[in-house]
């Protein structure tokens, strides 16, 4: 089989989370460049991997190496330097947020679709399989329709001074912005159409942000559906930790990520002494290995470029989901509901 020619673009951490897991698909790519402006950072990458590719600080001196390139940058390059690799006429997978304003994220669409590219966003969440196995579960009807999803986020992310994440500009926002995406993302994937909601924010707890560390997001849905999410990087302490509850007219189904563990909540009616007792029930359905499954996500994307399917994690579908989050940062700079009609998955362009 013939192996798609990827590099990679930019080293921080991300970069390394995606490179530990390369060994699962090395039969299908070969990471023939890594590139930071920081050469050690880009050894360290290259390190990581299985064969010897080439180290450098400039992307523009790789894109005649690879077919194919991962973007792995504060999220402010997210648009430049995609936009020049698919000028370059490379495919991409760019990390989330795909970029920090609609106009570029358009731009990038548009680019793609000229060229007949794959563009696909790394919404990893997407290919995680407790939350593949979770919306299986509510499509199916598995434990009745689906009334409230709740998706909470719990930890301690603090940056040292300096570190471009700090900045507004640079980030796109607080943390709701750039972690946020993933589950606003999820919401809308299970749960449909978005009508209205809210957003509020504060970097109490989280001094070091400029904006947000901390949010707290209440969407309602056609047909009556509630979604939640509570997110901060100022968790000194968890519970939850990673945790995502569909609550359902029959149970509910718990994805408990920080334990790798599916669990369904029912009810039961016991008889003891011919009186009924009602019961709580768990059952595990599913137990995975705690990781983030970029290397199953990066297998979609070798996908699509064989086959020319379009991603899962496609960037129409992905500025659908920044246009919901922007749409609620607006609401609350004017203490406001915000109007969600006409959002959602499947709504550009309509």
């Amino acid at each position: 089989m013939k192996k798609t020619k990827l590099g990679i673009v930019g080293c921080g951490g991300m970069a390394r989370s995606h490179a530990s897991r390369f060994n699962e698909v090395l039969d299908r790519v070969e990471v023939a460049a890594v590139v930071d402006v920081q050469r050690e950072r880009a050894q360290a990458v290259a390190d990581l991997l299985a064969n010897d590719p080439l180290v450098e600080t400039d992307y523009q001196q790789v894109l005649d190496r690879v077919e194919a390139v991962l973007v792995v940058l504060p999220h402010h390059l997210h648009h430049p330097v995609t936009m020049a690799c698919l000028q370059a006429g490379k495919h991409v997978l760019v990390e989330k947020p795909m970029a920090n304003t609609e106009a570029q994220c358009i731009e990038m669409i548009e680019a793609a679709q000229k060229r007949n590219l794959v563009l696909m966003v790394a919404y990893c969440m997407r290919f995680h399989p407790l939350v593949v196995r979770m919306k299986e579960l509510i499509d199916s009807k598995a434990y009745g329709d689906l009334f409230q999803l709740s998706i909470w986020t719990e930890q301690l992310t603090r940056y040292a001074p300096g570190h471009w994440a700090l900045s507004a500009e640079q980030l796109g926002g607080g943390q709701f912005f750039s972690h946020g995406c993933h589950y606003v993302d999820l919401m809308l994937w299970m749960a449909g159409r978005p009508v209205r909601g809210n957003h509020y924010g504060t970097n109490r707890g989280t001094p070091w942000m400029e904006k947000e560390g901390t949010s707290n997001v209440t969407i309602e849905f056609e047909g009556g559906i509630l979604g939640y999410h509570f997110g901060t990087w100022g968790a000194r302490g968890t519970r939850l930790k990673y945790s995502f509850h569909a609550h359902c007219e029959d149970g509910m189904i718990e994805a408990a990520l920080s334990e790798g563990k599916l669990i369904a909540h029912t009810r039961a009616t016991e008889h003891v002494v011919g009186k009924p007792t009602v019961k709580q029930v768990e059952e595990v359905l599913l137990e995975v290995e705690n990781s983030k499954p970029t290397e199953t996500e990066m297998a979609h994307f070798l996908d699509c470029i064989e086959t020319g399917a379009k991603p899962l994690t496609d960037p129409v579908g992905s500025l659908e989901g920044l246009q919901v989050i922007w749409k609620l940062y607006e609401a609350e700079e004017r203490n406001e509901i915000a109007a969600l009609q006409g959002l959602g998955l499947g709504t550009y362009g309509a």
